[in-house]
């Protein structure tokens, strides 16, 4: 158990971020699965058009340190090579 007042408002803050940082990736894969199941649709212009708001919805999750940089760019990859053959 935390003893020090710090330890005790660090682990209130810990409690926040992970809530938030949750929130966050919860977002970005539901902007994921969009695009996913625009994929699977097979309708090209819905999912180039999923693909766009999921972009900057990963590069995001990069920014605040919630994703990898290349794992968020190994996703875009892939979504983007699924799409265009489509």
């Amino acid at each position: 158990m935390a003893n020090t007042p710090q330890a005790r408002k660090r682990i209130r803050r810990n409690e926040r971020r992970a809530e938030i940082n949750g929130n966050r990736l919860s977002r970005i894969r539901t902007f994921v699965k969009k695009v996913e199941s625009a994929i699977a649709g097979g309708d090209k212009a819905v999912a180039a058009e999923a693909l766009q708001a999921a972009q900057p919805e990963l590069a995001r999750g990069v920014a605040r340190g919630v994703v990898h940089k290349n794992t968020a760019a190994r996703k875009l990859s892939r979504l983007s090579k699924r799409v265009a053959a489509l």
